[in-house]
């Protein structure tokens, strides 16, 4: 039999998990549901490599307890921010995930909430499920324009990238400010970040979480936004403190704002205040949710696992 391997997950997307099956002992989580602590790190033991989701927390912990054959963590998410990266390198561990082939469908879904948000259709949509449309009034509703606005993408990565191209076709002005190195591609204006924050009316955020970009928009910064801007985050909640969003919502600092992500995932009745408000469009974190997206990064998180086991380099490791 093969090495043994550990899909946090009982099934995930497409074939690739019985495909994987097929080079090596594979352990499956009981459910489809993130394990507990203690049951992830009953699970690893003996591993010498794990496949688990961006949420999974990739720490010491779990690394010893795995054990000292543990050659590879590949995450089936673009995201990384639960992986302690100086824990693993100290124990030689490759970590992998999968940029890319989530850009174009994340991309999509910013636009449908920088849509939603700034037209306030999530409003208009619940007033007609409720059953209170009894007339058509001309006062209705009314949201703010997205064709001629001007788009400032925070991190001009894969998927800023992918937002800006879909701009072109709404004559949308594209603004971009990245923290780290990002090549002219003649699609986005670079600014500096207070500059893009003064001119925009749409800000949407592109970057991962790391200690420089926790809270990067904060009270101060929404202040410093347009009181008709439109915020959109499908990177990770952490970027945005929620206080003093659903407070700058609440007082007309700001127009509206489309989430995706959250500090803490998932979320219930501690959320309820921030998603009640009237010009917040939520979603639980569906950026990526397609079939054959999905599928794909399962696809990649199992590539990259098999090519770290036979010896050879990942795909796609996490940036150094």
């Amino acid at each position: 039999m093969g090495k043994r391997v550990l899909s946090t997950r009982g099934t995930l997307p497409g074939a690739g998990l019985d495909r994987l099956a097929g080079y090596v002992d594979l352990v499956r989580g009981p459910t489809d549901e993130k394990p507990t602590p203690e049951q992830l790190h009953a699970l690893a033991t003996g591993a010498a490599g794990i496949l688990c989701l961006g949420n999974d927390v990739v720490d010491a912990a779990l690394l010893d307890a795995a054990g000292p054959q543990l050659q590879v963590v590949s995450l089936a998410s673009a995201g990384f921010d639960a992986v302690d990266q100086t824990a693993a390198a100290e124990r030689g561990v490759v970590v992998t995930h999968t940029p890319g082939v989530l850009a174009e469908t994340t991309a999509d879904l910013a636009w449908s909430l920088i849509l939603m948000a700034r037209r306030r259709l999530g409003a208009a949509r619940d007033r007609l499920h409720a059953g209170t449309w009894a007339t058509f009034r001309m006062d209705d509703h009314l949201g703010l324009d997205v064709h001629g606005a001007t788009l400032g993408l925070v991190g001009y990565g894969q998927i800023g990238r992918a937002v800006a191209r879909r701009a072109t076709g709404f004559g949308v002005r594209v603004l971009r400010h990245d923290p780290y190195s990002a090549p002219a591609d003649g699609l986005a204006e670079p600014v500096g970040f207070e500059s893009l924050l003064a001119q925009s009316d749409i800000v949407s955020l592109h970057v991962p979480l790391t200690d420089t970009t926790r809270h990067l928009i904060g009270a101060k910064e929404l202040r410093a936004m347009k009181p008709t801007a439109t915020l959109v985050n499908t990177s990770r909640g952490g970027v945005v403190d929620e206080a003093a969003l659903l407070t700058a919502l609440r007082d007309g600092t700001l127009h509206s704002a489309g989430l995706d992500v959250f500090a803490q995932e998932p979320r219930g009745e501690d959320v309820a205040d921030l998603i009640a408000a009237s010009r917040l469009v939520a979603l639980p974190h569906v950026g990526s949710a397609t079939e054959a997206t999905r599928a794909a990064m399962v696809d990649l998180a199992v590539a990259n696992l098999l090519a770290v086991l036979a010896g050879e380099p990942a795909r796609t490791p996490l940036p150094g």
